[in-house]
């Protein structure tokens, strides 16, 4: 497409204003007739300045240099004072406003812009490969501290050598722990390879806080029936199911009806960590009150309907597919939320499950009324259901199988938990008998 001829004398005018040099009009002109085209092709507004970054982002897909980058905005920004009309004006009344050296310094909030662009394609990169929710906001949140810790510097402008300083940032003066380096170092390699596409480096000489063996606190069979004992309902069978069948905590939460087969005595876990399913044998202790449990959730659903209310919030686009899976019985949250959510945009009332913080609080409760001298979080259930199988000789693959590891090493923590034959025999010193 061509400039419109009254935006192309405004622009030209400007140019001249500007002192730009008349061999590099042509690629202004250039410049300009792109973006024009841009905002066009995508319904965004030419005069709205929030269309500039977006229009330097598909710049920089295009495989454009920096330099290039620059001038591009530099030239749109000369097209938005243009149409403004003041900044001729302010700049005729000041005869040493000459164009400063090449291209302008793109301003912070055209900066700020263009980092919100790209954690708006961070996001939309990692639903495209489905990846946990909890890594779109661990990731979100290291760029976040990533930009402030550079200043909110140009994103054309990062390199290999800002990561290093962040990095070595954590370690030193953060003194921050091995796993939350790992952590941002993977977001960032994220971030760098995938939504700005500049070389990462290598970061072999990174200071990096070195990383311990960790050996994971397990109760005592006695232990856990104390916590259990200060439990009330739910939250006392959402532990039994963590220690009975090695469930993580969201995967427990995220249970529907159709996850239980009550007459082979089977879990079937959908999507844990990773996107991995499973099945685990159901504790035969517990199926009374699970089937409990299912009552009160037919209860619960047949209240719902007779409301009018929109059904359970569903996964992906399940209800594109299904129509009515959210209203039907199978599809219920086997742990439903005591409240209702509303949502204003679509004016629904759906219910959700259990929030994670109020399983969290009441097992901290529990804890601390049971006078329990370990450090237990809802984690260490699952812990506890790995180390007492161990225990009771189960070998370490079935473990691994029934736990959902991708790597027998991750398994293999549990060794590190249990005290071997040698260990048991050794005696302290105080415990001599002096002759």
């Amino acid at each position: 497409m061509n400039i419109p001829k009254d935006i192309k004398s405004q622009f030209d005018s400007i140019l001249i204003e500007k002192k730009i040099p008349e061999k590099k009009h042509n690629f202004y002109r250039k410049w300009l007739m792109y973006y024009l085209d841009f905002c066009r092709k995508y319904d965004f507004p030419e005069s709205n300045k929030d269309s500039l970054p977006r229009f330097l982002k598909k710049l920089q897909d295009k495989n454009q240099t920096p330099e290039q980058i620059k001038q591009a905005s530099h030239a749109v920004s000369l097209f938005y004072t243009a149409m403004a009309g003041a900044g001729a004006h302010n700049d005729k009344a000041r005869p040493d406003a000459a164009e400063p050296s090449h291209e302008n310094e793109i301003s912070s909030e055209e900066r700020a812009a263009g980092w919100n662009l790209a954690c708006e394609d961070l996001e939309a990169e990692i639903k495209v490969r489905h990846y946990s929710p909890k890594t779109l906001d661990a990731y979100t949140m290291w760029v976040k501290k990533f930009q402030g810790f550079t200043r909110n510097k140009d994103i054309n402008s990062l390199s290999s050598g800002d990561v290093k300083e962040f990095m070595k940032f954590l370690a030193v003066k953060k003194k921050v722990a091995a796993s939350t380096q790992n952590q941002a170092f993977n977001g960032l390699l994220f971030f760098y390879r995938h939504i700005i596409k500049k070389d990462f480096g290598e970061h072999k000489e990174n200071i990096r806080a070195k990383r311990k063996t960790y050996i994971p606190v397990v109760l005592s069979r006695e232990e856990i029936d104390t916590i259990l004992f200060h439990l009330d309902t739910p939250y006392d069978l959402v532990v039994k199911l963590l220690y009975g069948c090695g469930l993580r905590l969201f995967e427990c939460l995220n249970l529907r009806i159709n996850n239980f087969n009550f007459d082979a005595s089977i879990l079937k876990v959908h999507d844990g960590k990773g996107k991995k399913d499973r099945t685990v044998p159901l504790p035969e202790t517990i199926l009374p009150e699970l089937k409990e449990q299912l009552d009160c959730v037919r209860e619960v659903h047949q209240q719902d309907l007779d409301a009018g209310y929109d059904g359970v919030f569903m996964f992906n686009r399940m209800e594109k597919k299904y129509k009515n899976c959210a209203k039907e019985l199978t599809w219920q949250f086997f742990f439903p939320s005591k409240k209702l959510t509303h949502l204003p945009e679509s004016r629904e009332i759906r219910r959700y499950h259990l929030h994670e913080k109020h399983v969290q609080n009441a097992i901290r409760k529990a804890v601390r009324a049971a006078k329990s001298t370990k450090r237990a979080t809802a984690h260490t259930f699952r812990h506890s259901f790995a180390t007492h199988l161990l225990q009771a000789n189960y070998d370490i693959k079935t473990i691994q199988r029934l736990l959902g590891h991708s790597d027998v090493r991750t398994t293999m923590i549990y060794l590190h938990a249990m005290k071997s034959k040698a260990e048991k025999e050794v005696k302290s010193p105080l415990d001599f008998s002096i002759d």
